[in-house]
């Protein structure tokens, strides 16, 4: 037993409503006759045999990683910032990258922090000296560190 919507006519049977006397069929003429002579392409289109070339986006030049490493040691070991800004700067000339900015950062993060570092290195050797210095002394005689301090600042120029 098969399944028959009702809303559908069966098969063969003649939708309701739909008179076909009511519209006459044309004879067949032959269809419409063509120019034996093709026409010019539209202005719009091109001519046959062109293909017009893909889009290919530009390639994006990658940002040199010593420039980033450079930016990130200036914070975590500054020396190694400085060396790292160099070779990038380089390789940027050479090789055409991106990161030209990150580097002088780095270089110049590099050099200031190195450049606290040994100031706070000589600070802390000072200090320990003048604490050795009075320490070793058997009284409270203040003139002889002042005067081993002279004769370091004298040492260092």
């Amino acid at each position: 037993m098969s399944y028959q919507d009702p809303y559908q006519p069966g098969y063969g049977q003649q939708q309701p409503g739909y008179d076909p006397a009511a519209y006459p069929q044309q004879p067949y003429s032959g269809g419409p006759s063509y120019p034996t002579t093709p026409a010019p392409y539209p202005a719009s289109y091109p001519p046959a045999g062109y293909v017009q070339p893909a889009y290919v986006a530009p390639a994006v030049a990658s940002t040199n990683t010593m420039a980033i490493l450079a930016l990130v040691f200036a914070f975590v070991f500054a020396p190694l910032a400085i060396v790292f800004g160099h070779i990038a700067k380089k390789q940027i000339r050479e090789r055409g990258e991106q990161g030209e900015g990150l580097a002088t950062a780095g270089l110049v993060c590099g050099y200031i922090f190195t450049a606290l570092w040994l100031v706070g290195c000589i600070f802390y050797i000072i200090v320990i000296f003048f604490v050795a210095a009075a320490s070793n002394s058997t009284s409270n005689d203040y003139d002889y560190v002042i005067r081993t301090a002279a004769d370091l600042v004298q040492a260092l120029r």
